[in-house]
């Protein structure tokens, strides 16, 4: 199937909707129609972010000397809002010595990447390719 071409007015709805995607998981969908996937989204995405910092995960520094530690920073910010409200909470600290502290830091790091695919997904949706 060919690609469509995209209009300014178009590309200007596309760059809003992926920023309302990322902002709130599930944010999307919602405004594409899809109830039920949106909510869906809505509930679980931050209830796994939530998960990962009930069992003490760790919200990883943006530091560019360690490459990784970067990378799952970055993976952690893709769920978009509750990113900020934990961090403005002072939530994340991680405990090392916790034995659930790598479970933590997996539903984070995952809550965050999945959100980025959901912003991909309704911009596909958005574009008529699915």
């Amino acid at each position: 199937m060919p690609a469509r071409a995209v209009d300014n007015s178009q590309s200007g709805r596309l760059v809003l909707l992926c920023l309302a995607a990322w902002i709130l998981p599930g944010a999307g969908h919602l405004w594409l129609g899809r109830r039920t996937t949106g909510l869906i989204l809505l509930v679980a995405l931050p209830l796994m972010f939530a998960i990962g910092l009930g069992v003490e995960g760790r919200l990883f520094p943006f530091t560019l000397s360690e490459p990784l530690v970067c990378l799952a920073a970055i993976a952690d910010l893709g769920i978009g809002v509750p990113y900020f409200v934990a961090s403005g909470l002072g939530l994340g600290a991680g405990r090392v010595l916790a034995a659930t502290y790598e479970y933590g830091n997996a539903f984070l790091i995952a809550a965050g990447l999945l959100n980025l695919l959901v912003v991909v997904d309704a911009y596909d949706i958005a574009l008529g390719r699915k």
